[in-house]
């Protein structure tokens, strides 16, 4: 029986000359490999849908199948495969360069099409006249990586996305063992249409030490530490946190989730918004890699007018 009695706490506060415009609420549980080191709001081991964050731990079947050595596979290529990627040149070009050493024609991603997240992406298309495909969805570089594992095991190609392929029962007894799930819990289709699963969120994070505390791995760990734009790109909190610290890996979610690791301590934590407000998604998260010392990231607190007067300020309750 699933306890929905939930106790988010308090997170984030924007505040515009003495009085509290908005407010947001949600959840951190920071954690080793072996335990719980700290909660800020009580999760009662709700499981909630994993969306993107799921994406480093579908992308360790590249490594065991090794489908980074069949293709001569760069490090940047292993990091679109985990990215969610705003759409930019630079995406698009190495799904497209990936899909081209698999032998598979863009027409077979079955993400659907989405604009670029990027707004200089998207004002480039319409410079350009370009409508916007598949191959610019966030998910394109997963999706590439699906079709390409799907080659090398010689499984059908045209429903890699169901639940019962056997693609995505493979992905989902990786994610099952890397987040040590004793337990079924809830699946359905994330927004690009394959199957992604729900646990608690101190489960989210042993996935991720398990995956890059791991050697077998270390491709994808050094994808993360050293490509930071192709994780994200433009404006993307995971960019941020990546480029701006030494050790860190993060990886954003939809619906206000951010995971991070600290990849010299072993140790990670998961942020979840209740209302999936990004702009407090990221103060929660910066401010607490700042808080526990594993990095010094500059983001303004300052609300300002369009003149630049600050007329208040965004404080996390952390």
């Amino acid at each position: 029986m699933i306890n929905k009695n939930t106790e988010p706490a308090k997170l984030v506060i924007f505040n515009r000359e003495g009085l509290i415009e908005r407010e947001h609420f949600g959840y951190v549980v920071r954690c080793d490999k072996y335990r719980v080191i700290e909660k800020i709001g009580d999760d009662k081991q709700y499981p909630f849908y994993t969306r993107s964050c799921a994406k480093p731990l579908q992308a360790s079947l590249l490594i065991d199948y090794e489908l980074d050595k069949n293709f001569d596979m760069s490090d940047k290529e292993i990091a679109i495969c985990a990215a969610s990627h705003a759409g930019e040149k630079v995406h698009i070009n190495l799904v497209q360069n990936l899909l081209d050493k698999f032998g598979i024609s863009s027409k077979k991603l079955k993400c659907g099409i989405q604009q670029p997240i990027s707004k200089t992406a998207q004002e480039e298309l319409l410079k350009t006249n370009t409508l916007p495909g598949a191959i610019h969805n966030n998910c394109s570089g997963k999706h590439a990586m699906m079709l390409g594992l799907c080659k090398i095991n010689d499984w059908d190609m045209d429903n890699y996305d169901s639940i019962n392929h056997p693609l995505q029962k493979e992905i989902k007894r990786k994610i099952y063992e890397l987040c040590e799930l004793k337990t079924e819990y809830p699946a359905t289709k994330d927004g690009c249409g394959v199957p992604i699963y729900s646990m608690p969120l101190e489960n989210m994070v042993k996935g991720y030490l398990n995956l890059f505390s791991n050697p077998k791995y270390a491709r994808i760990k050094n994808a993360f530490l050293n490509h930071a734009y192709e994780i994200g790109g433009e404006n993307r909190t995971d960019t941020k946190i990546i480029a701006n610290s030494d050790n860190l890996i993060a990886k954003v979610g939809a619906e206000g989730l951010c995971i991070v690791i600290n990849t010299e301590l072993e140790e990670g934590f998961v942020v979840k918004i209740c209302d999936s407000n990004m702009q407090a998604r990221e103060f929660v998260t910066i401010d607490l890699i700042n808080n526990l010392n594993w990095a010094k990231i500059d983001l303004s607190h300052d609300i300002t007018t369009l003149h630049g007067d600050k007329i208040g300020e965004v404080v996390t309750l952390l």
